[in-house]
């Protein structure tokens, strides 16, 4: 009874890591979901004090003390005045992060870790083909919900939808709603998909009927980046795998139709009615770079609104489109009042070369993923580049872990020579 309850206790807390980083229950009810992640893991850690390690707490106090000051700091030296509030939910953040981590690293973080989040992934899995399905026969039922920055549509609060237009896609004549499951971007959920996708093949059993459902799952998403990175996984697989077996056959059978479907939609996304979304990453590509440039050491600051309000009165000056036309794509977009979909380039126009470069490296150096880790780092680092994502508990989770990984290697160092 008392292993199921833990056991319990783990899969919980995973499933709020996971919504933490774009689940709609974390964007209608941020503050008191936060609050609720943070509660769980304290009475966890409180029933297992027995195994907490007394390095992990030095490592992860210096990791909390390190990420907390290049925050305060930015905060303190930005160029244009930010938000205390917004930087107090940054400190949220951090800090849940860090215990999340922290957690996880007292019960052997690999093996706990992983097999809890491939649970989680499963189940939102098989909700995400639910939901594509139950679409069709509850379209004229949904009704809008709304929250600061986000609206939905819901039925009976069972299901999600977008109610953006681009959100439908017509693929042989028949129009379907993007995918995204209990996320708030069907990009996010594809990259979840992905994820599981890696587990099955790296850790798990290479089921083939869950891959053949993760697949679908990426399908129903229509997600350019969802595509591009199962063909990378499967070519990747293949090279590295290559057997006389069956997963073998299907996934190089599976080669052809994916890459038909990730030509129409880049071309559809470049050239056609759905250019605008092209267009937007393109600029969120390239004009926090430049931003970055005449902001090199402190960057602008990470307060949103106030980043939204130097975006919109920036102006690349160097001529973009010459390097550009190279690849046969034009940026046609000047300037915005949005927020970035690019978290590395909103991470590195808003705190600077330094810090950006210092929480890539770690992201680089994290220490959850041990298996295939150059594919694991194209699949997170490609996500966090095409969603705002890499600053919320579950993608710094890996910037943590890295930090926590040398802090340790400095701690044990210094005990075994005192």
């Amino acid at each position: 009874m008392i292993l199921f309850r833990a056991k319990s206790m783990n899969f919980l807390i995973m499933l709020m890591l996971v919504f933490s980083t774009g689940g709609l229950f974390f964007v209608f009810n941020r503050n008191y979901a936060y609050l609720l992640l943070v509660a769980m893991i304290f009475f966890s850690m409180i029933y297992n004090m027995h195994s907490i390690k007394k390095a992990e707490v030095h490592s992860s106090l210096l990791t909390f003390i390190l990420v907390s000051f290049l925050f305060i700091f930015n905060f303190l030296s930005a160029p244009v005045e930010q938000s205390t509030t917004k930087y107090l939910f940054f400190g949220i953040i951090i800090f849940s992060t860090i215990f999340t981590v922290f957690y996880f690293n007292n019960q052997s973080v690999e093996k706990l870790f992983l097999s809890n989040l491939y649970k989680v992934l499963k189940l939102i899995l098989y909700y995400s083909l639910i939901s594509f399905l139950v679409y069709f026969l509850v379209k004229d039922q949904l009704f809008l919900i709304t929250s600061e920055y986000h609206e939905s549509l819901t039925f009976n609060y069972l299901f999600y939808y977008s109610p953006k237009e681009e959100s439908v896609f017509n693929l042989f004549g028949i129009d379907f709603h993007r995918n995204a499951g209990v996320f708030w971007e069907a990009g996010i959920l594809q990259a979840y998909l992905n994820i599981l996708f890696f587990l099955e093949l790296s850790y798990f059993n290479k089921d083939k009927k869950l891959l053949a459902l993760i697949l679908l799952g990426v399908l129903t998403t229509y997600s350019t980046t969802g595509l591009a990175l199962i063909i990378v996984q499967i070519v990747y697989f293949l090279r590295k795998e290559v057997k006389n077996n069956i997963v073998t056959i299907i996934l190089f059978t599976l080669l052809f139709p994916l890459y038909f479907l990730l030509t129409t939609n880049i071309n559809e996304k470049v050239n056609g009615e759905n250019e605008s979304s092209f267009q937007k990453r393109l600029f969120d590509l390239t004009q926090p770079f430049f931003i970055a440039v005449e902001n090199p050491l402190t960057g602008v600051g990470l307060d949103l609104d106030r980043f939204n309000e130097v975006r919109e009165e920036f102006y690349i000056s160097s001529d973009i489109n010459s390097p550009l036309s190279q690849f046969g794509v034009e940026q046609k977009v000047e300037t915005t009042s949005k927020g970035s979909t690019n978290s590395v380039m909103y991470l590195l126009a808003g705190m600077g070369f330094p810090t950006a470069i210092l929480f890539i490296w770690m992201f680089i150096k994290q220490q959850v993923v041990k298996k295939h880790r150059e594919i694991w780092f194209i699949i997170t680092f490609v996500t966090v580049m095409s969603e705002p994502l890499l600053l919320r508990p579950f993608f710094l989770m890996f910037i943590i872990s890295g930090f926590i990984s040398i802090f340790n290697k400095i701690t044990t160092h210094k005990q075994r020579t005192a």
